[in-house]
């Protein structure tokens, strides 16, 4: 199938990516260091050669300004690649663990880094690099093969990277595969070592059933509706402007972004006129006009928001609610006094929709957060501590963000990732290398017979002697437990459990 700008994977074309990264997997291309170094830097390139066009692609399917482009896509992707080629060698080595008493001298205990093997990575349309390239670097950085299925929603960027990929990367072991639903079925069909996913939870629990035919691993990066809540005795310009961004950045299609509002009446005749005059700095008194406000991705999504504000039965817009559909517009727009089971609280919005639920108090607030899933994102605002920390301690999140909206997501240092309906594992940074990586545990022993003497015990015929013997091994005695007589005598009993193995080997 082809659409009218990107062409679909066929069938036997996506038979023949799949067979070509499991065989490149298994003889061993990927696994050297300097293999995996190489094509980092490829990745790297591939971005910092082709700027203009990727803006413009990303300009042509989401109407992006440039610098929402370099903050949120290109910016982030360049900082996760070169973070991986910074610790590439620390990620990769072999990880010494001190042994217990049992095996405390003649063996070596290691934790081996090794590639799960091929992959595949579905990626979204709402950052259709930052959310493909994020993944990408962490399989390069595990030694992994990996099949990549970027969104047909994004087409000029996917027709990009699909002409870019050969041009910077090994075609041995990271291949392009295009389509829809169908293609993607196909994709699923086959047995992965593991499957990385970002989109909604719907597509997600086709993907974790059909992963569970082969018992494949999964890491799961979703959304939900994030949660703000804001403190009444809050910086409330700082808040408007914080929120404004996190709301209007893409146009509210971001999985981090604030969902809905939390205030109380004395907080919400506070904030409301202060984020309306945020918003007309942003982007004047039409933001249709404005260069620098993005679009609602396609015709079907620009529907189904306008369909969930009209169908709304409470509230009143007392910002924004203009909308375009030739333009795919829908103004920032703010619903005051929505009740809590209003169908705009039904799903995650994915929208520059913002819903205000009135609060009693703190309390209030915590008690309603908990009433619905797990979010992925959880943004509170207050100069407050104790406030704070009551929010944090008493709700779940995927991530908590005070004061602050989105950057969460760009500190590489931090995993990312949600909570139950919300998400499944994390990445960023060597958090992106483990989601890839197999964690192979090895013990590797000696034979002399010294050691082997003090193992005797376990051997057969048992006697009680040698289970109260192998006790002192076996058993740890907690802190609390310890004495001094224990102390001193546990190189006594050492000692004749060598001698007990010695006779009975001779």
């Amino acid at each position: 199938m082809t659409s009218s700008i990107l062409r679909f994977s066929n069938d036997a074309e996506i038979s023949q990516a799949i067979e070509t990264c499991r065989q490149t997997y298994k003889a061993g291309y990927t696994r050297p260091l300097k293999f995996r170094r190489h094509q980092l830097e490829q990745l790297w390139r591939l971005l910092d050669d082709n700027v203009e066009q990727i803006i413009d692609a990303i300009y042509k399917d989401l109407h992006k300004h440039r610098n929402e482009t370099c903050l949120g896509e290109l910016f982030p992707s360049k900082e996760e690649i070169n973070d991986a080629l910074e610790h590439l060698e620390e990620w990769a080595k072999d990880e010494y663990i001190e042994p217990s008493l049992i095996n405390k001298y003649g063996v070596t205990c290691l934790v081996r880094k090794e590639p799960k093997g091929a992959a595949l990575i579905v990626s979204p349309w709402n950052y259709p690099v930052f959310l493909t390239f994020g993944p990408l670097a962490g399989a390069m950085a595990a030694g992994c093969t990996a099949v990549v299925k970027p969104s047909e929603l994004a087409p000029h960027t996917a027709k990009l990277l699909t002409e870019l990929f050969p041009r910077y990367l090994d075609s041995r072991a990271y291949i392009i595969v295009n389509g829809a639903a169908h293609e993607t079925t196909k994709l699923l069909e086959h047995k992965w070592d593991h499957i990385f996913y970002t989109g909604n939870g719907t597509v997600a629990k086709i993907i974790m059933k059909a992963a569970s035919q082969h018992l494949t691993p999964l890491t799961l990066e979703l959304g939900g509706k994030s949660p703000a809540v804001i403190d009444e005795n809050a910086n409330m310009l700082v808040a408007a402007r914080r929120i404004a961004f996190g709301k209007t950045f893409n146009a509210g299609q971001t999985c981090v972004a604030p969902d809905y509002l939390l205030l109380t009446q004395k907080g919400e005749e506070k904030f409301i006129p202060v984020f309306k005059k945020v918003l007309i700095e942003m982007f004047g008194t039409n933001p249709q006009n404005s260069p620098d406000y993005a679009r609602v991705i396609n015709n079907r999504h620009w529907h189904r928001l306008m369909k969930v504000l009209n169908e709304n039965q409470s509230g009143e817009v007392v910002i924004g609610g203009q909308s375009d559909e030739k333009d795919l517009y829908i103004a920032p727009t703010v619903v005051l006094n929505v009740d809590r089971e209003d169908k705009l609280m039904e799903d995650e919005i994915f929208g520059p929709l913002l819903p205000v639920i009135r609060v009693a108090d703190v309390d209030d607030a915590i008690e309603y957060i908990n009433s619905k899933d797990d979010p992925l994102s959880l943004y509170i605002f207050s100069d407050n501590k104790k406030f704070s920390k009551k929010v944090i301690d008493h709700t779940r999140s995927g991530a908590v963000s005070v004061n602050e909206c989105l950057l969460h997501v760009t500190e590489g240092h931090l995993p990312f990732g949600g909570i139950g309906s919300s998400g499944m594992g994390n990445y960023h940074g060597k958090k992106s290398f483990d989601a890839f990586t197999h964690e192979r545990s090895a013990m590797i022993k000696t034979t002399n017979p010294v050691f082997e003497a003090a193992l005797a015990v376990r051997y057969a015929p048992y006697t009680k002697n040698n289970l109260r013997l192998a006790r002192v091994f076996l058993e740890s005695v907690p802190r609390f437990k310890r004495n001094f007589v224990w102390r001193h005598i546990k190189w006594i009993v050492i000692a004749l459990i060598f001698g007990i193995g010695y006779k009975r080997l001779a």
